[in-house]
């Protein structure tokens, strides 16, 4: 069974969502895809690429002194691609693990630093200390994981490409100002292995996982099964 490093990260927020997706195939709903976001995940792309072609450290990068260019490799373009990404056969549990990730840097010594591109629009400076931060350290710690199962020299440390949206006083005149802040992060990838084994312990549970406390997808459904039916059972 493939395991997407979503899928990872919803077993981490909550196992019981997890479960009725991956075991009773009933997918929590979502939201619009943020498509302003996927348009500077693209122009990202498309300026990393133009330094990836030429060998040449980014400029954001030279401001930082931080001599890493971007990683040049012929299955590149499918790590970056959903539903197929960088892919691990996991032999303890006999699990497929993939995940797409938006970017790879690689230093002189040949070893690689996972690159996530994040985009928002807020007041104040972009931080992964808060809000979805977490999330977003878990999913490069994935990143990190799938790339060493895969024979490379990863470092720990990887970077978040975080735009910011600019709110001003002027008009729009079709222009959105940005700032971009470049994020290091030391990522730790043990919590992994544990979870991939207990993931394959609840992929072959017939029994529902209890409800997660601060889960509003589990908080809605545990209200609405009450409301049409007091007897009924998630499982």
């Amino acid at each position: 069974m493939k395991i997407s490093r979503t899928g990872i990260e919803n077993f981490t927020r909550c196992k019981r969502c997890f479960w009725l997706d991956a075991v009773k195939k009933i997918a929590a709903p979502f939201g619009p895809p943020f498509t302003l976001n996927l348009a500077v995940d693209h122009l990202l792309k498309n300026e990393f690429n133009h330094y990836r072609n030429i060998q040449t450290v980014p400029p954001i990068l030279q401001a930082a002194n931080i001599n890493l260019i971007p990683f040049q490799h012929p299955s590149l373009n499918d790590w970056r691609e959903n539903f197929i990404g960088i892919r691990t056969h996991h032999q303890a549990t006999g699990l497929d693990i993939a995940g797409a990730v938006d970017d790879i840097w690689v230093d002189a010594n040949k070893v690689l630093y996972v690159v996530d591109y994040k985009a928002t629009s807020k007041e104040g400076f972009v931080s992964i200390e808060t809000g979805w931060g977490v999330s977003y350290k878990r999913q490069v710690e994935v990143y990190q994981w799938l790339l060493r199962q895969n024979g490379f020299a990863v470092s720990n440390t990887a970077y978040f490409v975080y735009t910011n949206g600019i709110k001003g006083d002027g008009y729009f005149n079709d222009r959105l100002n940005f700032t971009t802040k470049l994020i290091p992060y030391k990522g730790k990838d043990t919590w992994i292995e544990p979870a991939l084994l207990e993931i394959n312990k609840l992929l072959k549970s017939q029994v529902s996982p209890s409800a997660t406390m601060d889960c509003k997808q589990c908080e809605y459904l545990d209200k609405a099964l009450n409301l049409f039916n007091p007897a009924a059972s998630i499982c």
